[in-house]
């Protein structure tokens, strides 16, 4: 334990230390995009985050190959290599487009490949464990496709989640957490030791997430940009596809009392492939929700909107911290909950737990519809929030115009000159050194 969390601490520390000369090479490179009308932030904010992450994947390897713990790990398995392979692939098509916005089609292009090439060192699915059947190996082609379909979709729904300032970074991090509380599980309880390579993946991972978060919190001074989240999807997808790939069912003494017992014993073995599903449930429940929305519009379910989850938290009330926060809340419920069901799967405490947590979280969405509002003379006493000042300055506008629609509508066109960003460029708002203001 103690190398996998030095391996963790140096992949941080690097991915830190990098980001802040990545930021200066992003701005210098002019890979700073306009403000598009479905973005969050109101400055243009530098990409190319992914720079750095990769160079804390790579220390990250370098420490763990000269561990005496881990140094077994790359002398009895090619998947590290593998994994770097890829990673280095995935990497150089995400930096590509962060600078010259490349085509979509492209990107997938990449993305086949970077699965493909991790599928030809070795990292691939061999076999599929089934309660009640057993462990149904596979054919090379039904493994390299399995694996690569495995890849494609983990590594978009990174991509798609990454629509707040930290938000993608954080839920992966809390996803590779429980994810490393598994693997590290299989590998000491059972002493299997073809665990140590997703384990390893999974600490790796959550260094590079911890180092670029600092940098990527609201107000984020940089982005981790396609070449970071196309990154840390692909390696979340290689520690899972790692682990099912090589865990034995029968090492795990599963087929003991019965058909009913085996089925209820191989849920550790779905875990590996059910954990990516804590990062793409989220995302797939607001790409359902959006294909229904633009259709229900007469709009193309590709129209860009703002209409996901994270912007429906913004409308509600929440503070763009607390919408990001709220999110974590549910990944690590669901992501957590999941492991911690493979352990006390027939605990009623637990399933009680789960639903008191459950109900928490929907207060938690909800809260600010139960905001109280002060009374007028208590104004001056309360947080703004908690004010009716905005409200009132409306409704005067309104009530003072000949037209109250059309006060109404120069409150807001008055509100948003004072969102007006300042243009990208070198000597614009994100320039290095101080962070200028709106206009």
């Amino acid at each position: 334990m103690r190398e996998y969390l030095l391996t963790l601490c140096v992949t941080a520390a690097v991915t830190y230390l990098l980001t802040g000369p990545v930021r200066k090479f992003a701005i210098a490179a002019g890979a700073m995009p306009e403000i598009r009308a479905r973005d969050v932030h109101r400055e243009p904010t530098p990409r190319l985050g992914g720079i750095a992450m990769f160079g804390g994947l790579c220390a990250g390897l370098l420490v763990a190959d000269h561990l005496a713990s881990l140094n077994g790990v790359f002398e009895l398995s090619n998947e590290p290599r593998a994994l770097l392979s890829g990673a280095a692939v995935i990497w150089l098509i995400g930096v590509l487009d962060d600078k010259f916005e490349i085509d979509a089609l492209i990107k997938l292009g990449g993305q086949f490949i970077a699965a493909g090439v991790m599928v030809m060192q070795g990292l691939t699915v061999l076999y599929l464990p089934i309660p009640g059947i057993g462990t149904v190996s596979l054919t090379p082609w039904q493994g390299n496709l399995l694996t690569v379909a495995l890849v494609v979709i983990t590594i978009n729904a990174v991509n798609f989640v990454d629509g707040l300032d930290g938000l993608a970074a954080g839920m992966v991090c809390i996803a590779t957490a429980a994810f490393f509380l598994y693997a590290y599980r299989m590998w000491f309880r059972y002493g299997i030791e073809e665990a140590a390579p997703a384990t390893l993946f999974a600490a790796i991972l959550m260094g590079m997430c911890l180092g670029f978060l600092p940098h990527n919190m609201h107000p984020a001074r940089i982005f981790m940009g396609d070449s970071g989240s196309m990154l840390i999807g692909l390696v979340l997808a290689a520690g899972a596809i790692s682990i099912t790939g090589q865990v034995d069912p029968d090492a795990l003494k599963l087929f003991v009392g019965g058909e009913r017992n085996a089925t209820h014993a191989m849920l550790p073995v779905f875990i590996p492939l059910l954990l990516p599903l804590t990062i793409i449930a989220i995302p797939f429940a607001d790409l359902i929700l959006a294909i229904v929305r633009r259709t229900w519009q007469g709009k193309s379910p590709f129209a860009a909107d703002r209409g996901h989850l994270h912007h429906r938290l913004l409308e509600i009330g929440h503070s763009h911290s607390r919408a990001v926060l709220i999110m974590y809340f549910w990944s690590a419920l669901i992501a957590f909950g999941m492991v911690a069901y493979s352990v006390a799967k027939e605990s009623m405490w637990f399933v009680m737990l789960v639903v008191v947590l459950s109900a928490l979280g929907l207060l938690l969405l909800l809260l600010p519809r139960f905001t109280p509002r002060a009374p007028r003379w208590m104004e001056a006493f309360v947080p703004p929030r908690y004010r009716r000042r905005r409200n009132q300055v409306v409704a005067s506008s309104a009530a003072g115009s000949p037209d109250g629609a059309a006060g109404a509508a120069a409150a807001e066109e008055s509100d948003e000159a004072d969102r007006t960003p300042v243009p990208a460029g070198v000597n614009g708002a994100t320039a290095v050194g101080p962070r200028s203001r709106f206009n």
